[in-house]
């Protein structure tokens, strides 16, 4: 809403809902409400929330203007004057920003929770699904749509994994993992580390479900052996990670480019249905290449083990799995569906050019033998997350998580931090203006061996990038064919632009681009 942060006074004590939960309160703001051509000053309180709406109204305002509420009529009654003044509710806009609002907190938090347990996760998903059970569809179509879109759905449950032995695997002569090992390389086995005793069960476990829907087998004579590493994810739970560094060094790297991710972003803004599919633990579906299976193993207690499905951990297991994708869906890429390694979206004008591209999609998995995980599956969004940004149909929005992240940290106190910092705001930069001069300074305490110091400059170039990405600004998709402008911005260490529409006298941004200048640049 472009509020001044200095406007921003503090505000006591938490809110709390009608069941007692609780919210705490970042702080108070006046703003000046017009309404029905009378105005009052109003205080609202600011909380950190997702929400369709800006501002809500409550009883203070209702009482500043002395309205007459009836939610019956949905309008608010009020004397201007000796004027009856009628401020009219739309229903439908009403219901719009309700199922907006419900259906992002709902979507985000899961996506969040299960972004956390699942993503990247070694072996099979853990438990098994009923069918049927975790079919998410976005409750923002009518009724008759959100039907179709069901059926749709359940006419072809098939291609959905319900369990890791649901899974027939991808034909090898479209998709197989090569190693294509330097024939003098000197090859490496392991000797068994020692495993802290609580680890055993977990990777005991884990071994077990491998076994069961065929991932691994047990080996005698293994070419490489390399060691488990167990990981703790969120909810106190452990994942096995094979630890193939040393087999790494010896395989070249695989070349096969993979999509620019600003430019799959790009050309999935601007739909009004999308549907996002994450296949049934994904690089399981790849086999390996025969020759192969006895370098890809690994020691635990209960014995050695191989993979003959292609593992996560691998030096080119991404190369191999953006290859397949790219063969799979080479009729769709770009025209209604963006894939990138393990992320597919179906993109769609309306609801029933969504049902046929889902079909058509649905037809080409079943064809390929790929499954998907329904657990990780949302059909009919309006908006969503797609590698690391928020897709509207207005445009492209930074990721929440992103942004709150940044906003979150505390200013760096070493080297290391600064470089957690800049990382984290390459991630951004395309909704950040200038900021190649915003950031030079953060590259400065980096160079060399100098001793780091948080100079007071740093710390208000800080602050400045936190209360940027706050407002960050929606980027817009270009329409086909219209004329942009572009703004240059030419500062002593870095040379910056903007891509904008013009849309009668408003400036809308399509990107931020910037670029810090080398020395002898300067």
């Amino acid at each position: 809403m472009k509020v001044e942060g200095k406007r921003v006074l503090a505000s006591d004590g938490p809110l709390f809902g009608s069941s007692g939960e609780r919210k705490e309160v970042e702080g108070g703001v006046g703003l000046l409400v017009r309404l029905g051509g009378v105005s009052r000053n109003c205080r609202f309180v600011i909380v950190d929330a997702p929400s369709s709406y800006n501002v809500i109204f409550g009883r203070p305002l209702i009482s500043a203007f002395r309205c007459v509420p009836s939610s019956y009529h949905q309008c608010l009654k009020f004397n201007n004057g000796g004027v009856q003044v009628r401020i009219r509710g739309d229903p439908k806009m009403a219901r719009q920003c309700y199922v907006t609002t419900v259906n992002t907190v709902s979507w985000m938090a899961e996506a969040e929770e299960l972004e956390k347990e699942m993503a990247e996760q070694e072996g099979v998903e853990e438990g098994e699904i009923s069918p049927g059970e975790a079919m998410e569809v976005v409750e923002e179509m009518a009724e008759v749509e959100e039907e179709r879109m069901r059926a749709c759905i359940q006419s072809n449950v098939d291609i959905f994994a319900w369990r890791a032995t649901d899974m027939p695997g991808i034909n090898a002569d479209v998709a197989c993992h090569r190693l294509n090992l330097d024939p003098r390389a000197r090859r490496i086995r392991q000797k068994m580390r020692a495993i802290a005793t609580k680890l055993e069960a977990p990777i005991r476990e884990e071994v077990k479900k491998l076994l069961d829907a065929g991932f691994i087998s047990e080996i005698q004579y293994p070419g490489w052996i390399s060691n488990v590493v167990m990981v703790k994810k969120g909810g106190g739970k452990w994942r096995m990670c094979i630890d193939f560094s040393l087999l790494n060094k010896s395989c070249p790297k695989d070349c096969y480019p993979l999509p620019r991710i600003d430019a799959l972003v790009d050309s999935a803004v601007g739909f009004s249905l999308m549907s996002f599919l994450d296949a049934f633990s994904g690089y399981h579906h790849i086999r390996m290449h025969p020759p192969d299976v006895k370098d890809v193993s690994f020691i635990t207690r209960e014995g050695c083990f191989s993979y003959k499905m292609m593992p996560f951990g691998l030096k080119n297991a991404g190369a191999t799995y953006q290859r397949m994708m790219d063969r799979i869906f080479r009729d769709q890429r770009g025209r209604n569906l963006e894939v990138y390694v393990d992320d597919l979206m179906v993109k769609s004008k309306c609801v029933d050019s969504h049902l046929r591209d889902l079909e058509e999609t649905f037809a080409t998995l079943r064809r390929f033998k790929m499954r998907l995980n329904p657990l990780k599956c949302v059909f009919g969004a309006s908006r969503g997350k797609f590698l690391g940004h928020l897709l509207t149909l207005a445009g492209v929005e930074p990721s929440p998580d992103k942004v709150k992240a940044i906003l979150d940290l505390e200013s760096p106190r070493s080297a290391k931090e600064v470089q957690r910092l800049t990382g984290k705001l390459a991630g951004l930069s395309r909704f950040l203006s200038r900021s190649g001069d915003r950031c030079s300074s953060f590259f400065k305490v980096l160079r060399g061996n100098q001793v780091f110091e948080w100079t007071a400059k740093l710390e208000e170039a800080f602050q400045g990038l936190k209360r940027q990405l706050s407002q960050a600004p929606l980027l817009q998709r270009p329409k086909e064919g219209e004329d942009l402008a572009l703004y240059l911005g030419v500062g002593v260490e870095a040379v910056s632009s903007i891509l904008v529409r013009e849309e009668g006298k408003k400036l809308l941004p399509v990107y931020y681009v910037s670029r810090i200048l080398k020395k002898a640049e300067i």
